[in-house]
């Protein structure tokens, strides 16, 4: 073959790649949808009867009882049906965490006790089964968090569908995680030590988030001052610096009322930018937290209360009495396997005295506003990303059956490890 052949074969590839390209870019253009005849629940705005909701390059364009839909839209009847803004699970190990009992399988934990340089993103588990299992009940967002030590690491936000970390990647980092040293359980023989040594972790921690800061002021120093030595590189005081800055919020794991209240003290006295978590025993110091200012990520609902004496329902009646006083409330589930139950937290949380809005808000845009993603995320409005689910009811109501999720505008599948089982078992004689 001639060098005049060789170049004809080489032109003619060049066409076949860019037509491909125009093909793919024309297909990424006619992705767009239009869900019709469904009552609209916004979560931000009054819901809207017999609503219509165009989406276009993964955005929200159109939302209202009376709204044009383009052509080239395919359309979603969903007469009879509601739409809301996909769900956000606020705090959760998912894509760390697969087969408690296979050790490889496991990644949601650093050894030592201060790993603030720790980053999880690119430890997800794209692959787990967990994640379309999730998704499946209209979760579209998930906070995974590490755990572990003292100063667990750095948390990232992911979107439900992605073929690798990357993909799913929505925000990272977005805090970073604190297990704040606490009593988990009453033990009286045992109750002097206990207090000395959670006195001595956190004066441990206290002493690490100074040496940082006194690492940052001597960098901050040399940079402005030829004649200051800077201090050696410190891969971990460095991933302390956007915290100390207010710049990455601080979100600290803590239960009990009194550790609660240390953990008010250490964030003031630090003057960080916190969220806690966890904060079961939050209505027994509801006014110091409100004072603070603090947003709350409460943990699993279905426990029991540390002290009989506060009652059973004391897990379930905590989210109203914060949120009566103007604190807000958001879920999670914390582990990976019961990823998806997390609207049933919400609605036990509704059960129990908080306002059923607020509930639907606290697994929609108040974790979007939390984590500073409140203008893509959250609610169905004009110029958003399309993460919106079909359903034949409330998504906290435990009957209700998820019909459609989209995820950046585009519809995902619901099929799961629980569906491939039913169907498996539904068709044996």
């Amino acid at each position: 073959m001639g060098i005049k052949a060789y170049i004809s074969v080489f032109l003619g590839g060049l066409l076949i790649i860019a037509g491909s390209l125009g093909a793919g870019e024309s297909l990424q253009k006619a992705e767009v949808y239009a869900i019709t005849n469904a009552t609209i629940v916004p979560v931000t705005a009054p819901i809207i009867e017999k609503g219509t909701v165009v989406i276009s390059r993964g955005r929200i364009i159109a939302v209202g009882a009376e709204v044009e839909i383009p052509q080239e839209a395919n359309v979603i009847d969903a007469q009879g049906m509601y739409v809301y803004p996909a769900m956000i699970n606020s705090c959760t190990i998912l894509g760390l965490y697969e087969i408690g009992s296979v050790r490889a399988t496991l990644d949601s934990s650093e050894t030592g006790k201060f790993n603030p340089d720790v980053r999880v993103a690119a430890a997800i588990n794209h692959e787990s089964v967990h994640i379309p299992i999730t998704r499946s009940v209209g979760i579209a967002l998930a906070l995974v968090a590490p755990r572990g030590g003292t100063i667990s690491g750095q948390s990232a936000l992911i979107r439900l569908e992605g073929w690798n970390w990357s993909e799913m990647l929505v925000k990272s980092p977005v805090g970073l995680h604190i297990s704040f040293p606490q009593v988990r359980a009453r033990r009286r023989a045992a109750e002097e030590e206990d207090e000395e040594a959670i006195s001595k972790a956190i004066q441990e921690l206290k002493d690490y988030f100074t040496g940082a800061r006194h690492y940052m002021e001597r960098k901050e120093g040399a940079a402005k001052d030829a004649s200051l030595t800077a201090p050696p590189v410190d891969m971990k005081f460095e991933a302390m610096i956007p915290a100390l800055k207010g710049e990455l919020p601080v979100i600290v794991s803590v239960t009990t009322s009194e550790a609660i209240k240390e953990a008010i003290k250490f964030v003031e006295e630090m003057k960080l930018k916190a969220i806690f978590h966890g904060v079961s025993e939050g209505w027994k110091v509801v006014d110091e937290l409100k004072k603070a200012d603090i947003p709350v990520i409460l943990s699993s609902l279905y426990g029991t209360p540390r002290e009989w004496k506060d009652g059973y329902d004391a897990p379930y009646r905590n989210a109203g009495i914060l949120c009566q006083a103007g604190i807000k409330v958001v879920f999670s589930t914390g582990d990976a396997a019961l990823a998806n139950n997390l609207p049933y937290h919400a609605a036990k949380a509704a059960a129990f005295g908080l306002p059923k809005e607020e509930a639907l808000k606290g697994v929609t845009i108040y974790p979007a506003q939390i984590f500073g993603v409140d203008k893509d995320y959250g609610s169905i409005e004009v110029g958003k990303v399309a993460n919106i689910i079909v359903t034949d009811g409330c998504p906290l109501e435990i009957t209700t059956q998820v019909r459609h999720v989209l995820i950046d505008g585009k519809p995902v599948d619901l099929s799961n490890k629980h569906t491939e089982l039913y169907e498996k078992y539904r068709k044996k004689k």
